[in-house]
């Protein structure tokens, strides 16, 4: 089976443009930059914009990384991410964060399956397994957090009234 694209590194670096690019020092130091007026010379903007990778100092872009940083954000936009992001390893530790995350989930194999559909508890955790590791806890922080309604059994499983 082919493995995945890396997105991580791509994301990560449009998420540090961003985040840069709210601080005023910072974009007023990537504008300089960009003008080809060189790096600023206050160590808390050089510092911070010199982990651009892709800006140098003299204003010169690296023109094919910001295409792989457009790519990746382009692929998470379309319908084709799924295939290309792995599972989930971990849940987040914090309650209300894993419970939604978990709930996302649920809404997601809902709406993929049809909201109004039943599951069994085999069926769901199949859906859960495309996007997390830990099915169980998925399933019951998805109950948790009111996303998904349990039959007195636990044998089915439904999408929660919005």
């Amino acid at each position: 089976m082919p493995s995945t694209r890396d997105l991580a590194t791509p994301l990560g670096r449009a998420r540090m443009l961003f985040s840069m690019l709210s601080a005023p020092k910072l974009r007023a130091g990537i504008g300089r930059i960009l003008a080809g007026e060189g790096a600023p010379e206050a160590p808390e903007v050089r510092g911070p914009l010199s982990q651009l990778d892709w800006l140098g100092s003299d204003g010169e872009v690296d023109v094919a990384g910001l295409r792989e940083i457009a790519e990746a954000l382009a692929l998470m936009r379309s319908d084709a991410a799924i295939l290309e992001v792995d599972r989930l390893d971990s849940i987040p530790v914090k309650t209300e964060e894993s419970r939604q995350v978990s709930a996302r989930i649920a809404r997601i194999v809902f709406a993929r399956v049809g909201a109004e559909r039943t599951l069994s508890e085999a069926e769901l955790n199949v859906a859960i397994a495309m996007f997390a590791q830990d099915v169980a806890l998925v399933r019951r922080d998805a109950v948790d957090a009111g996303a998904l309604t349990r039959s007195a059994d636990g044998a089915a499983y439904r999408l929660a009234a919005s």
